[in-house]
C-alpha cells in the first residue's frame, strides 16, 4: 500500500531555501509578480529559469542526487510540513511508501529534500500563492515504476484533479477518500466517503483513522 497525502501551507520554521548565486534565498510562489515586496528574497515559480540556465526544478532534482550533502538545510518532505500526521504516516508505513502531493512540485517522495514554497490550490489563499488548474507545471511524479500496489489518497477536492493526472498510469487500484455531498470527479479511481463534521483539514483525521485501523480499504 502506498500512501499519498496533500501538502500543507504551514511549514517547519527550520526549513531551508534554495538560493541565488549571490546568496539571496528563493521563495517559490505561483505568481511572483503579485508577491509582496521583500528585498531579502527572490520570488520565483518552480519552472522559472535560474541563473545557471536550468530551471529551479532541475536544480532541486540535481541537489537531491547527494542528499547527504545538504548545505542549505532542506528538509525531507515529510518533515517540511508542521502537521503531526506526516510523521505519523511515516512511522506507520515507512518513508518508501509515503508520498506528498505538492501544489508546487507534484508527487514527491517523503524523502525528497524540499525547499520552502508557498503554492496551493486553495481558493482562500492569497492570489500570489494560488495555482490555477490550467497553469502549466512540469510536475514531478516519483511513484515507483510498474508498481501494482494500491494508492491511498488523503486530500481536499482541489487536489483530486492533480492526483488523478499524475497517477493515471499507475497499474494498481487508486483509492480516494472524500468528504462532500457530491463525490469528486475522479475517473478510474475508487471513491471512499469519509463521514466527519470537520470541513477544514478533515483529511488529517481521515489519515489518522486509517493508521488506527478505524477505517479500512
Amino acid at each position: 500500500m502506498i500512501i499519498i497525502i496533500q501538502c500543507a501551507a504551514k511549514k517547519n520554521p527550520s526549513a531551508g531555501y534554495l538560493h541565488e548565486q549571490n546568496g539571496r534565498k528563493v521563495n517559490f510562489v505561483a505568481d511572483p509578480e503579485l508577491a509582496p515586496l521583500n528585498p531579502e528574497c527572490r520570488y520565483a515559480r518552480p519552472d522559472d529559469i535560474a541563473e545557471t540556465g536550468a530551471t529551479w526544478r532541475t536544480k532541486l532534482l540535481k541537489y537531491n542526487e547527494t542528499p547527504s550533502n545538504n548545505p542549505l538545510g532542506l528538509l525531507p518532505a515529510w518533515q517540511l510540513y508542521m502537521n503531526p500526521t506526516y510523521k505519523l504516516l511515516a512511522s506507520k508505513y515507512g518513508l518508501e511508501q509515503l508520498f506528498i502531493l505538492s501544489a508546487g512540485w507534484g508527487l514527491i517522495s517523503a524523502k525528497f529534500l524540499t525547499p520552502v514554497y508557498d503554492i496551493t490550490f486553495s481558493g482562500s489563499a492569497d492570489a500570489y500563492k494560488r495555482r490555477r488548474r490550467k497553469e502549466c507545471y512540469d510536475d514531478f511524479c516519483m511513484l515507483p515504476d510498474s508498481s501494482e500496489e494500491p494508492l491511498i489518497f488523503f486530500g481536499g477536492k482541489d487536489y483530486v484533479s492533480l492526483f488523478c493526472s499524475l497517477t493515471e498510469r499507475h497499474n494498481g487500484p487508486r483509492h480516494i477518500f472524500y468528504n462532500s455531498q457530491t463525490p469528486p470527479a475522479a475517473p478510474g479511481c475508487i471513491l471512499n466517503a469519509y463521514a466527519t463534521t470537520m470541513r477544514t483539514n478533515w483529511h488529517y483525521k481521515c489519515a489518522q483513522a486509517l493508521v488506527n485501523n478505524e477505517i479500512h480499504i
